[in-house]
């Protein structure tokens, strides 16, 4: 197979598509569509799985999880396989900031975690794999879901490092800043003992 050269018109084009796939907001599709009201009047007012888990609808909170992270993967599949890895990782970062600051919406959209790990698994999948189960953890023990959050997409890099995976340590630290910017109301109610914990079943 001939090697793929991605041109700047190209990298622009998968720049706009992988914006345009993550700013898909499934959040609010999957509220209305199942009678759950707008999801911007509901909880934290955010627009992602941990939000819809408020309306009571864990299937609905499951389902936005999914597709939320799918669409990230979504983008970077599509763009590896048609213009190569450069492409693959810009459209993944856009598909990260479409889903957060979608044209849609104002421009008003989630924190991006779901997102993250889909881009991240569909990159490297062991990177991605490894930031899922710091989430995992975390949440299960501390049953914080922005701590959980925090902590997988700071350890990201770090994992991809260790795993020989130079290639994307750039565009995991890029997105690890973008999530903490994100969750800086957060970080602020985790560090004064107000940040809501994950209910227990």
């Amino acid at each position: 197979m001939p090697e793929i050269i991605s041109t700047p018109g190209i990298l622009t084009l998968w720049a706009l598509a992988g914006y345009l796939l993550g700013s898909i907001p499934f959040g609010i599709i999957l509220a209305r569509a199942l009678g759950l009201g707008d999801l911007r009047r509901i909880g934290s007012g955010n627009i992602g799985a941990t939000n819809v888990l408020r309306t009571g609808n864990r299937g609905a909170a499951a389902a936005t999880l999914l597709l939320d992270g799918a669409k990230g993967a979504l983008a970077v599949l599509l763009a590896r396989a048609l213009a190569g890895e450069d492409a693959a990782q810009l459209a993944g970062l856009f598909a990260f900031l479409g889903h957060c600051f979608p044209v849609w919406l104002r421009f008003r959209g989630g924190k991006g975690v779901a997102t993250f790990l889909g881009v991240m698994l569909a990159l490297a999948w062991p990177v991605g794999l490894a930031a899922c189960a710091t989430w995992a953890a975390v949440a299960a023990v501390m049953r914080y879901s922005s701590l959980a959050a925090l902590l997988a997409a700071g350890f990201t890099p770090v994992w991809a490092l260790l795993m020989g995976r130079g290639e994307v340590v750039f565009l995991a630290l890029v997105l690890a800043v973008l999530v903490y910017i994100r969750h800086a109301g957060n970080i602020s109610r985790l560090r004064h003992g107000t940040e809501p914990r994950i209910r227990r079943k």
